[in-house]
C-alpha cells in the first residue's frame, strides 16, 4: 500500500473513531497523525516532537502524548518498550505481524518477517482468548556492532 493511501486510510479511521467516541475533531490531531505517517521507522515522542518543531508546527507535549495515546487506542499505532527504554511507536499498516531484532549495543531496531514463525503463532489457539496480534523481541548484537567489536579487540591486542 502506498504511503499516501496509508495516510488517507489512517485519517478516515481516526475520523470514525473520534465520531464513535464523541471526541473533538481538532486540526492538531490530524497534523500529528500526518507527521506520524511520514515517519517510516519506530519513533519516540521526543523524536516526533522535534520533527513537528522543525516543520514549524508547535504543539504542547500534553497534546502530543494525548494524541499518540488516542492513535494507540484506535489501532493506528502500536507502543513498544524495547529493553526497558522509553516507549517507541510504530504505525499499524498492512505489513502484518513481524518481530523485532534489537541490538543491545547500539539500540538499532530491525523488523523481520518470518512466514514460518507467523504461521506457527497464528495457528496457536487459546480456548478463552482471541489473539489480535503478537509482538516478539529478539535481543542481541547487530552485524555492524559485531564488526566494530572485532576491530576494537584486534586493536587492543
Amino acid at each position: 500500500m502506498s504511503e499516501e493511501k496509508s495516510k488517507t486510510n489512517a485519517r478516515v479511521a481516526l475520523s470514525q473513531y473520534i465520531q464513535s467516541k464523541n471526541l473533538r475533531r481538532t486540526p492538531e490531531r490530524y497534523a500529528i497523525l500526518d507527521k506520524v505517517f511520514d515517519i517510516a521507522e519506530h519513533f519516540s515522542i521526543e523524536m516526533l516532537y522535534s520533527a513537528l518543531e522543525q516543520d514549524g508546527f508547535h504543539v504542547s507535549k500534553a497534546t502530543l502524548y494525548n494524541s499518540i495515546q488516542l492513535f494507540v487506542d484506535c489501532g493506528l499505532l502500536r507502543k513498544h518498550q524495547f529493553d526497558g527504554k522509553s516507549a517507541q511507536y510504530e504505525r499499524v499498516t498492512g505489513v502484518g505481524n513481524h518481530h523485532h531484532l534489537i541490538c543491545t549495543q547500539c539500540g538499532k531496531i530491525k523488523e523481520v518477517k518470518d512466514a514460518a514463525l507467523v504461521n506457527m503463532l497464528n495457528s496457536r489457539r487459546y480456548p478463552t482468548f482471541h489473539t489480535a496480534y503478537f509482538a516478539l523481541y529478539v535481543y542481541g548484537i547487530c552485524s555492524r556492532c559485531q564488526r566494530t567489536n572485532k576491530k576494537n579487540k584486534k586493536t587492543n591486542n
